[in-house]
């Protein structure tokens, strides 16, 4: 009993083995054990022309099936003549090709020793497997370039990552073409095993067929089109060796506009690229081009961030016109840098006038508030020149919060500045803000009584003004609701408080402003640990000590003249 693709086939003697071979549909060949052909049926002898009854093996055959009929032989002897146990086991079967095909040949035991041998054609097959294969090695590599790729959205990194993986992969040497930028061309170069290399190169895309096009997202060329040997020198880096034989250039698809080109090189030494390693090609193609433009929208976006960012960030304070001005901001969120808590400076429009201070609180956190707060800030610093006119500042700010499409609301504290002398006048307004607190030379520490309605709430406001006067030493400060409603302690859930807050500004008496804002900080965030809280900010307000005595002892607080 014998078997051919799992089917059993009887060969019972020479003429029921005749009848077989003439009906078989598969080239059979039976040779004896010295290698000489015994029959060989039609489809056998159409495929091999010198398989006929007689004709030697070694010479009407391919080399591959004779070497496996002498194999078979050897496993066919009797068990005397071999060495170890093969009884019942079957032989094993050979492959390889037969002119431009490629056959598998099965053999089974016949009489006397002979082989037969039935030839099946595995091209197919084998084309389906290897394409199979092909493709899941295809596949692997684009999900990895698409980790890859999407694991940066920095555009140097995504750029280099794109001709390394291409030029490992796709090609003997990868080049990215980005979009013109001032006149000239960012170029990235990889060839397979080094570093990468980047360039500004100022030369002409239509130099090379295909790019000009591929930059502006039109279908690439074939690659048979596009001659290597008249490669720009521009597009050949360094440590490429030899002459090219075979260029791809396929464009980088991006988000509405091309990402830039992708062109593949391919020495003479390998053969060219096939039709369908170009449409491979174009899929990688695909994947860069979209991790590239998402790198590049970032990038642009991040530089028109930190444009806008720069009017929205609270300033550095110093000392003005002789006045000690400090100011600190904590937002609530970790990783955000503006929030809806503010603060300015604005210095009178001449040296000898008021400057005018402002630190308010909008409804709300985030990227929002802080659209509003840029808004609110702007249109402060407008009407700097009515620094004595707190209503009126205030009126027109709500009529300008009322007018336009946001919804929120806002509280804000108004301090009108001027050194007269050794002294600081102080004219202060708020707006439905907690009052401003000033702590004096002996530590004591006073709520300045001034009130009024929040801003963009109500068609009219109501506000009611407050005048104070800082001797040297003594300092005011504003502070916005996020510290005194700060939740922490040893429960993580009591309020930081109006009376903390007092407590903590009386031990700060005689403090230059920016110590004062440095203290408070302090204590609130120890009071926070890590727990949530609202945007924090404040404002210290200081009249400058003059000339200072040192400590008698070095350790008790000194004196100063005025």
């Amino acid at each position: 009993m014998a078997s051919i693709e799992g089917k059993p086939v009887t060969v019972a003697g020479p003429a029921a083995t005749s009848d077989l071979w003439t009906l078989a549909p598969y080239p059979v060949i039976v040779a004896d054990a010295s290698g000489i052909v015994v029959q060989a049926n039609r489809a056998a002898a159409a495929l091999m022309t010198g398989a006929a009854a007689g004709a030697s093996l070694r010479e009407s055959v391919p080399d591959w099936l004779a070497r496996a009929h002498g194999e078979a032989v050897a496993h066919s002897r009797p068990p005397a003549q071999r060495s170890g146990s093969h009884d019942g086991e079957a032989l094993p079967p050979a492959s390889g090709p037969v002119g431009a095909r490629r056959f598998e040949a099965y053999p089974t035991r016949g009489q006397d020793g002979e082989v037969v041998w039935w030839l099946i054609d595995g091209t197919g097959r084998q084309e389906a497997e290897q394409a199979l294969s092909t493709e899941r090695e295809r596949t692997g590599f684009l999900v990895e370039a698409s980790n890859v790729l999407l694991a940066s959205l920095n555009l140097d990194r995504c750029m280099a990552a794109t001709v390394r993986l291409a030029a490992d992969y796709l090609a003997d040497v990868a080049i990215v073409v980005a979009p013109p930028a001032r006149g000239k061309l960012p170029v990235a170069h990889a060839v397979a095993g080094q570093d990468v290399v980047r360039t500004l190169v100022a030369a002409d895309p239509s130099s090379l067929p295909g790019l000009s096009e591929a930059l502006q997202g039109f279908p690439p060329l074939p690659s048979r089109w596009i001659d290597g040997a008249l490669l720009p020198d521009w597009l050949l880096p360094e440590g490429s060796s030899g002459p090219i034989g075979s260029v791809v250039v396929t464009s980088l698809p991006g988000h509405g506009v091309p990402a830039g080109a992708l062109i593949l090189l391919r020495g003479t030494g390998h053969a060219p690229f096939s039709p369908s390693e170009e449409v491979f090609a174009r899929l990688f193609a695909a994947r860069a081009g979209a991790a590239l433009s998402a790198a590049r929208m970032y990038s642009e976006q991040r530089a028109i961030t930190q444009t806008l960012m720069q009017d929205l960030l609270p300033p550095r304070l110093q000392r003005l016109n002789g006045v000690e001005f400090a100011g600190g901001y904590r937002p609530a969120e970790t990783g955000e840098r503006v929030g809806g808590d503010f603060y300015d400076v604005h210095p009178g429009p001449s040296g000898a006038d008021a400057s005018l201070v402002v630190l308010g609180d909008v409804c709300g956190k985030g990227l929002d508030a802080a659209v509003l707060t840029g808004k609110i800030r702007s249109t402060l610093q407008a009407l700097t020149p009515m620094v004595d006119d707190h209503g009126r500042i205030l009126e027109l700010l709500n009529g300008s919060l009322l007018n336009s499409h946001h919804t929120r609301f806002a509280t804000m504290v108004l301090a009108s500045v001027l050194r007269k002398g050794h002294e600081v006048r102080l004219s202060l307004t708020s707006a439905g803000h907690p009052p401003p607190l000033v702590v004096r030379l002996d530590g004591s520490v006073e709520e300045v009584r001034t009130h009024g309605s929040l801003i963009g709430a109500l068609p009219s406001i109501e506000s009611h003004s407050a005048q104070t006067v800082l001797q040297p030493g003594e300092t005011c400060l504003l502070y916005t609701d996020g510290f005194t409603e700060a939740r922490g302690g040893p429960l993580g859930s009591e309020l930081f408080g109006e009376d903390r807050l007092k407590r903590a500004l009386s031990d700060c008496a005689d403090l230059p402003a920016e110590a004062v804002v440095e203290r408070i900080q302090m204590l609130a965030s120890q009071w926070l640990h890590d727990g949530s809280h609202d945007d924090m900010a404040l404002v210290a307000i200081g009249a400058p000590r003059t000339t200072h005595l040192s400590a008698v002892d070095g350790r008790t607080r000194g004196r100063y003249t005025v």
